[in-house]
This record gives C-alpha cells, sequence and structure tokens, in this order.
C-alpha cells in the first residue's frame, strides 16, 4: 500500500470533462445542473447543463490567460455556491490542483493552510450571509492576500457573495496583486473552445487539510482518477444517484464532503449548494422546506444536526405545508448518529427512506463505511464496508509488526484496510511529504492503512459501529481539527501568560458529541479566571472558526503530562476524561499530571 501503487497507468481523463459531460447518463442541455441558495429565498439561482459549461468554458479559458497551467495551484476563500464550483471544475480541466477554504475560518487557519501550497490565483467572497447577519470579508481577504503575495500569489477574483457589498477591488490592488471581479473577469475572457487536458490517473486533483497534534495542518494531495472512480462507485451503486435525482449536501467548502458532493454531476445528478445557517430563516424548518421546495432525492448533513432536531422534537413530516415525497435518502456523517436518532428520523421524516450513517474522512476523500438501499438499516450502525474497501478491526494493543484482529471477533479495535485502493492520496504537499504521509497512515502497523478510528464490526452483518477516534485528533460536531491549531493561538496571543496546555476531545458513553476541553499551565506570577477564559475563547473563534472554541478552559493544576522526550500525552488525557479506564506506561514522565485528570474527571462527571 505504500509507496501508493499507480493505478490504470497509462490512461488519461479529465476529472471536469467526466462531471460536465457525464458518461452514460441523459442529461438535457436545459436541465437544471445546479441550484444555489442561501438564507435569503430571494436569492436562489440556477444553472442549466448549458450554463455551467459555458461558465467553466469562460473560465478556464481566463486562468488561462492569467498563466495557470498543468500542476498550477489555485485557491478558493469561498462559500459553496455556483461560482465555487465554476472555479474548481475550471482549475481541473487545465489539470491545475484546486483547494477550497470556507469563509468563517480566520485568518491563521487560511494562512496554516495556504502558505504551504503558494496559490497563484485566490477566489475570494466578498461577503456571506450567515445567522441573519451580512459579514464582509473584506478585511480578512487583505491579511490574507498581503501574506500570500509573499508566496507567489499573483491574481485575486473577488466572488460577489452579496449583492450590497463593496468588491474591496481598489484595496487589494493596493497589496500589489491583479484583482478582478468575478463577472467582468468571466466576461472578458478569451472566447475559445473549452479544451480538457488529458491527464494520467495519478495527476493531483485536490489539496485538503487534516490537523494532527504537532505542527502545521497537513495538505494531503487526492487524485483525479481515484477520486473520480471512487466517488461515482459510492453515488451511482452505493446511492442509487441518476439524472433524476437532486444532491444537497449541507457542508462547506473546507470539508471533504463539499468535494464528494460535486461529484454528483458525474451521475447526472443536479446539485443544491447551501451557505449559511441550518436554522435561518425559519428555524428547525429551514432545511426542510428547502428539501421540500426543491424536491430534494438525497439530503446529506451531520449526525449533530439531526440530533438537533431530535432535541427539539421537530417532525417535517408533520407539516402539512411540505412534501417530502420525493426524499429517497438521508446521509449523516462527521460524528457517530446515536440509535435513538435512527429512531426519531424515521418518525420525523418519510418512512420509505434509506437513512445511512457514513464514514470515511479527508484522508480518503471518500467512505470506508457507506449507505446500501439493499440492506437493512440498524440502529446505531453503519450499513457496510465501501465497495472495494478491504477494511478490518485489529486489536489496539497489537505490535506493530504483528497487528492481530480483534478477538472475539466483533470486539472493539482500530479500523484498518489491509489493501490498495484508488483514492489513496498520492503524498502530503511540500517537501518531505512522502514521509509525512507514510508516517501518518502505515506507522503503527506498516503495510496496513491505520485509519485512526475506534471501532467494532458486527460479524454477523458487517455493519459498523464508531466508537470515537484512536489518536488525538479533535472532532467536536464532526469539525476535524488537531489540538496544535489551538495550541498556535495560545502561543501567538498569550505566550506571556499562558506557560503550556494540552487540548483533547471528551466524549463519555452518556455524551451525545465530542466536547473540545482545553486545560492550561499559567506562567509564573499569573492566574487564572474567567477574563482568561473568555479571552482565549474570543481569540480562538476569531483566528481560527466558531467551531474551534473549546467547551471546556480550566487550569491544569497538576501540569500537561508528557513522555520522556517532552512529546504530549493527549491520547491518554482524551481516554481518561471519556471515561476509559488506562493503564498508563512507564514512558509517562510525571504520572502525578495523569493521576489530577483522574481526579478532575470524577469531580465533573
Amino acid at each position: 500500500m505504500f509507496p501508493r501503487p499507480d493505478f490504470f497507468a497509462g490512461a488519461l481523463l479529465n476529472f471536469a470533462e467526466n462531471l460536465l459531460f457525464p458518461a452514460n447518463a441523459e442529461v438535457n442541455e436545459s436541465d437544471i445542473a445546479v441550484i444555489t441558495a442561501t438564507e435569503n429565498e430571494e436569492h436562489l439561482s440556477e444553472l442549466s447543463w448549458a450554463e455551467l459549461r459555458e461558465q467553466v468554458r469562460r473560465c478556464t479559458n481566463a486562468l488561462r490567460a492569467a498563466g495557470v497551467e498543468e500542476n498550477g495551484i489555485v485557491a478558493g476563500f469561498v462559500a459553496n455556491h455556483a461560482q465555487a464550483l465554476v472555479a474548481l471544475l475550471s482549475s481541473a480541466a487545465l489539470g491545475a490542483i484546486w483547494t477550497g477554504i470556507s469563509p468563517d475560518n480566520g485568518v491563521s487557519a487560511v494562512l496554516d493552510r495556504l502558505v504551504q501550497i503558494r496559490p497563484q490565483v485566490l477566489f475570494a467572497d466578498n461577503a456571506t450571509l450567515y445567522n441573519g447577519k451580512e459579514w464582509t470579508g473584506k478585511g480578512k481577504t487583505l491579511e490574507i492576500v498581503e501574506e500570500l503575495k509573499k508566496h507567489g500569489l499573483g491574481l485575486v477574483v473577488v466572488v460577489e457573495g452579496l449583492k450590497n457589498a463593496d468588491l474591496g477591488l481598489e484595496d487589494l490592488r493596493s497589496k500589489g496583486v491583479k484583482t478582478e471581479g468575478y463577472e467582468n473577469w468571466l466576461k472578458n475572457s478569451p472566447d475559445e473552445p473549452l479544451v480538457f487536458k488529458q491527464l494520467p490517473s495519478s495527476h493531483p486533483l485536490y489539496v485538503l487539510y487534516s490537523s494532527g497534534t504537532t505542527g502545521l495542518p497537513k495538505a494531503i494531495v487526492h487524485t483525479a482518477g481515484g477520486t473520480l472512480l471512487q466517488h461515482k462507485k459510492e453515488h451511482f451503486i452505493h446511492c442509487s444517484l441518476s439524472p433524476a435525482s437532486r444532491l444537497f449536501y449541507f457542508t462547506t467548502t473546507s470539508w471533504m464532503m463539499h468535494h464528494w458532493s460535486v461529484s454528483a454531476l458525474a451521475c447526472g445528478s443536479s446539485l443544491v449548494l447551501y451557505s449559511g445557517s441550518p436554522f435561518k430563516p425559519h428555524s428547525y424548518s429551514s432545511l426542510p422546506r428547502l428539501i421540500s421546495s426543491l424536491k430534494v432525492t438525497h439530503f446529506g448533513t451531520s449526525a449533530a444536526y439531526l440530533t438537533a432536531l431530535e432535541a427539539n422534537n421537530i417532525r417535517p413530516i408533520e407539516d402539512p405545508t411540505l412534501d417530502l415525497s420525493a426524499l429517497e435518502a438521508i446521509y449523516s456523517t462527521a460524528s457517530p448518529l446515536p440509535p435513538s436518532t435512527f429512531a426519531f428520523v424515521y418518525e420525523a421524516f418519510p418512512a420509505h427512506i434509506n437513512l445511512a450513517s457514513i464514514t470515511g474522512g479527508t484522508d480518503i476523500i471518500s467512505l470506508f463505511g457507506a449507505p446500501c438501499p439493499l440492506l437493512p438499516v440498524r440502529a446505531g450502525e453503519i450499513q457496510c464496508a465501501g465497495l472495494g474497501m478491504a477494511i478490518g478491526v485489529v486489536d489496539s494493543a497489537s505490535p506493530p509488526e504483528a497487528p492481530s484482529p480483534v478477538e472475539p471477533a466483533g470486539s472493539p479495535g482500530d479500523l484498518v484496510c489491509v489493501k490498495p485502493f484508488p483514492c489513496q492520496p498520492l503524498t502530503f504537499f511540500g517537501p518531505g511529504g512522502d514521509d509525512k504521509y507514510r508516517a501518518a497512515y502505515f506507522e503503527r502497523f506498516p503495510g496496513l492503512w491505520h485509519h485512526g478510528d475506534f471501532v467494532r464490526m458486527d460479524p454477523a452483518n458487517g455493519g459498523l459501529v464508531m466508537l470515537g477516534r484512536s489518536d488525538g485528533v479533535l472532532k467536536p460536531a464532526g469539525v476535524r481539527f488537531g489540538s496544535a491549531e489551538i495550541y498556535n493561538v495560545l502561543t501567538r496571543f498569550f505566550g506571556a501568560e499562558i506557560e503550556d496546555a494540552v487540548c483533547v476531545g471528551r466524549r463519555r458513553e452518556t455524551d451525545r458529541d465530542e466536547t473540545v476541553c482545553l486545560f492550561v499551565v499559567m506562567a509564573e506570577g499569573k492566574v487564572f479566571d474567567d477574563e482568561l477564559r473568555e479571552r482565549v475563547k474570543s481569540a480562538v473563534r476569531r483566528e481560527l472558526s466558531p467551531r474551534h472554541v473549546p467547551g471546556v478552559i480550566e487550569e491544569a493544576r497538576g501540569g500537561v503530562p508528557k513522555t520522556g522526550n517532552g512529546k504530549k500525552i493527549e491520547v491518554a488525557v482524551k481516554q481518561i476524561l471519556s471515561g476509559m479506564h488506562i493503564k498508563t506506561n512507564a514512558s509517562v514522565a510525571n504520572p502525578e499530571a495523569l493521576e489530577w485528570f483522574r481526579e478532575w474527571a470524577k469531580n465533573n462527571a
């Protein structure tokens, strides 16, 4: 499995061509391909297949004229809308690499990612609508552009996310980069045919980011052929998508589910792209109304959204103003869907749907555990392994050189994949990328893909039960990030006050979701109080995003537990807080610190 096999060597393809001209799918040029929706119901817009292809033609030619070539880097600091999709497809048409980051991320989070890959073109929204408020992106974009200019950025294309907000073109030009408004830029592009660069299957397509517990977010490079084949398998076979389908996945452009959902075009399906709060403008009925009015057939969301409907007893099927008869499937991912929510969804939505909890990740840009319309839905379980994904469960205590299956079968253990699969990443971007890639997935059990999920697999039916992360990655409400991002903010803004910290996720058996817990060690003479707690929350919200803000911030009076070589022992702290009984090994340099966390967990159960 490592080094990555070269799947379909010698074959040539273009990812964008396969989405815009889907094979074996009866698509009419006048049919709707894409619908863009926001919290403002008056701003609904549609693109036919012909219009989408024309916009991609113009954008592709404009990018080529701007000097973007094969292997060039194009980035988007954009919401989930048609312009973002056009930029993505146009980059792929040229053989350039696309990376997307949602505008709700702070400047630090964006630069931690984009400085690594040095984009030559940046698409950026002028403003976004979220939770009933208009948010200008101008200030953040100016900061981002000022830094990226030092790393090769030459062009900024500003998308008019909100009509009444300033595009800020002159301010951006003052930073020394060429700047254009999206509409004018497309209008003035060279009038040439749309040409799709034919490339090897292993040609890089996307960079996605996965945070570990140390250093910068890892920049994962995904291939065109692997992504296309894997997504089409999942959409066409596992989800039954067709030209009669309409897929709406509630996601941001940062999340792999955005990349997963746009590939549904390859089945001839139409897309609903949505940006905004899931609870505006009609509170908990907002998304069900959209599903009804747009005749959505496949709806994807996070487990957190469905549990919110359950907690508030929102039953769309009982609303006589809604028509959910077209709905065929609801997909839930990001975190495990509780068994009670399975039962609730079948009471709150039409009983004929395929409710599927699914799992995979940024690392594979697809699924290890997938839906299947032919199999029973069992509460609390993912229905089956994805076709062609040779997954297994190994004993977490196995030695690296001799991983052993769990005994008895059906016991909890670490999720692994034992055979190569086409959507394995190509590498990690930048110097030492192959070494980082190997260390991330093949160091724990050499020769096996170690995914970092703690799972149980039903030996009778192959269903998967997700039990959480087996490493230190944080995943509140399914938003995956690394503790390093929090530590970076503390170092930058609180270096004189906070000497050390440990940040982990807590999810006890009784918890519906993971809570981010941050424990700090104060510098000598400095005092931990509510005022500091609020300043830390504010900085994390500003620099990263509201999703990163810890739910618990406390002083670690016993210090931060570390190994003999000074590495923070996050996993042990996470397991203690989550109510697991663990044995600490001899490499813990300060076991008294772990004792303090045991006491804290007992007193804060």
